[in-house]
């Protein structure tokens, strides 16, 4: 079948890496100039040392992704730095995993947690293993903060908070309980290695969109970048987009996109629209900043940092421990408000304080103001199926996952077995 890919993010990509091996001839269209989506290279104004439209982790039981990786030749030993799960703070405390097997690792980390008294270690303890009798189920409307009200003070600010943020880059009182349980099943307590982190040593274009567009343009596929699709209409069992015909339609681009060319293609999907349109959406904010202060010292290259009101940023990177330049940072603020000015100021001073870089400047500040949809609980998403021949693939699609790169690569995959030849 000849495939239409509309969105070169990761959802896309994986699609049309995926059609292609099944011997479809996919064609994917992107409206920037630049591929990736929202997980994408850009560039340092200053000297163009490449730097990402946001800082990016995987984790272990990211197994979808980790296999496309593979599929379109990344190197993932290269690539990737492979660490055991850890929310340490500048100060030593925290808790970090042994390299153990599931779920010994966990047990030993939360015993090990520094900083912590045993009634938090307990209560973690009571409270995990209740989640795994319960099948890691809850009810709908639970939020995360709902799941976590037996536990201490200490280790919800500590680890629950800058977890569930990190996962479903919405607060606590507002996120998905569901969601939030798959995400601990499948890391913690699922196979070997799913709690590691996963930290690109690359930018993000060279991990993953750079080399799919070279496989796919290897194997015959086409990449039309600078495309913005107008329009899609129906045709008997085919489909037109922007004047050219084809067997179907995977909509990988964001929702907003999305439901701007379902509203306009004359299918009836108003139930779909619905949905789409009424999804909500949470920013995140990357500032990047350098110190000449050594960052040697460090445990690893990502720290967790205190966070309120007053202090966004919730994790710092040390690029240089990266394959980066010396003394780059990258600070993450995720689920992050106001404006761009204002949170710089905020995260540099949380900076100079916490990490105590007197000497810490501003390189950079991207801010992703639709970066994740809101997570929140009992939340209807958009299915994949729009309308026959018409399939929509990306994180905000119906499924267990959060908008993470495994969800909207898994969505990419789903989408594509799903495709039925119209006869």
């Amino acid at each position: 079948m000849k495939i239409a890919v509309i969105g070169a993010g990761w959802a896309g990509l994986a699609a049309a890496v995926t059609a292609t091996q099944a011997g479809h001839h996919a064609t994917v269209f992107e409206a920037s100039r630049a591929i990736g989506g929202r997980a994408r290279a850009l560039f340092d104004s200053n000297d163009g040392a490449p730097l990402d439209n946001g800082q990016h982790i995987m984790i272990g039981a990211y197994a979808e992704t980790l296999r496309l990786l593979r599929t379109v030749g990344v190197d993932l030993d290269q690539t990737l730095q492979r660490l055991p799960l850890s929310l340490l703070f500048p100060d030593g405390q925290g808790l970090q995993l042994p390299n153990l097997r599931a779920p010994f690792d966990a047990l030993v980390g939360i015993l090990r947690a520094r900083g912590w008294g045993w009634a938090d270690k307990a209560a973690l303890l009571r409270t995990s293993v209740g989640w795994q009798i319960a099948g890691f189920q809850c009810r709908p409307e639970q939020s995360v903060a709902d799941l976590c009200r037996s536990l201490t003070h200490r280790v919800k600010h500590e680890l629950i908070e800058p977890l569930c943020v990190a996962a479903l880059n919405t607060p606590a009182h507002r996120s998905s309980g569901q969601v939030f349980l798959r995400v601990i099943q499948d890391s913690l307590f699922g196979a070997p290695g799913g709690s590691n982190l996963l930290l690109p040593r690359v930018d993000l274009g060279a991990l993953f969109p750079q080399p799919a567009v070279q496989w796919l343009e290897q194997r015959g596929a086409a990449v039309l970048m600078g495309h913005r699709v107008q329009s899609i209409h129906p045709q008997a069992l085919q489909w037109w987009v922007d004047g050219q015909l084809f067997d179907q339609v995977l909509l990988a681009c964001p929702s907003w996109e999305a439901a701007r060319l379902v509203g306009a293609s004359g299918v009836p999907a108003d139930d779909w629209l619905a949905l789409a349109q009424a999804l909500q959406f949470e920013a995140i904010t990357t500032v990047y900043a350098r110190s000449t202060a050594p960052q040697a010292n460090w445990a690893q290259p990502m720290l967790a940092l205190r966070s309120d009101a007053l202090n966004p940023a919730q994790f710092v990177f040390d690029r240089g421990q990266l394959g980066g330049p010396q003394g780059l940072l990258a600070f993450v603020a995720s689920a992050s408000h106001g404006d761009r000015q204002t949170l710089e100021q905020a995260v540099i001073a949380q900076g100079r304080q916490q990490l105590g870089l007197a000497d810490l400047q501003v390189l950079q500040t991207v801010v992703e103001k639709r970066a994740t949809f809101a997570c929140t609980p009992g939340l209807q998403r958009p299915a994949q199926h729009i309308a026959p021949g018409l399939q929509a693939c990306a994180d905000y699609v119906d499924g267990p996952y959060p908008a993470t790169l495994e969800g909207a690569v898994r969505s990419g995959l789903a989408a594509v077995y799903a495709l039925v030849p119209q006869t």
